[in-house]
């Protein structure tokens, strides 16, 4: 099966999932879909993708997982993950297993087609005008040490060093994914 329109899309919600395979197949790609490593793993036994869009939280599994082994199976395939709890840490490790491009959502999918042609970087990207904010930086070193301990909360607050109902309340006003 050609790999120049075959598109892989792994996201674990349905509904969106969905809307993005109709909006790649009228613009001409083959798209097939994801939910889990495991399927993909399966998918890849017969399939060569040259495309591959990746939520990075699906369910309580990591997109980063589907990323490094697209890399590994193909390592000229574009990848783009899509989160919607964007961050430097995970956008890094991303980029690091193989990513092409990191998008938060919302993304639509003139946004993921344009990260497909954007494969290389841009050495006059904008700096930001300003620093990272405090709360910005707290919220990835929080969202950092729940990734290294699985997402397990009482674990994460004691590295962190607080009380697990103070992490779960930080957590409360912004979800993590």
């Amino acid at each position: 099966m050609s790999t120049d329109k075959q598109l892989l899309i792994v996201e674990d919600d349905e509904g969106f999932a969905r809307t993005l395979k109709r909006s790649f197949e009228r613009r001409g790609y083959q798209v097939l879909s994801a939910d889990s490593l495991e399927t993909v793993t399966a998918l890849l036994a017969s399939h060569r993708p040259g495309f591959a869009v990746v939520d990075l939280k699906l369910g309580a599994q990591s997109g980063l997982a589907c990323v490094q082994a697209l890399h590994a199976h193909d390592p000229s395939m574009v990848i783009v993950v899509l989160t919607g709890f964007a961050s430097i840490a995970t956008a890094v490790e991303a980029i690091k297993l193989g990513a092409t491009n990191y998008l938060a959502k919302p993304s639509n999918t003139d946004d993921i087609e344009a990260a497909f042609a954007r494969s290389g970087g841009n050495p006059d990207a904008p700096l930001a005008p300003r620093p990272t904010s405090i709360k910005t930086l707290e919220w990835e070193h929080i969202h950092e040490v729940l990734k290294d301990s699985d997402f397990n909360i009482s674990e994460a607050a004691r590295r962190l060093g607080m009380h697990r109902r103070t992490l779960a309340r930080k957590l409360a006003k912004r979800q993590v994914g």
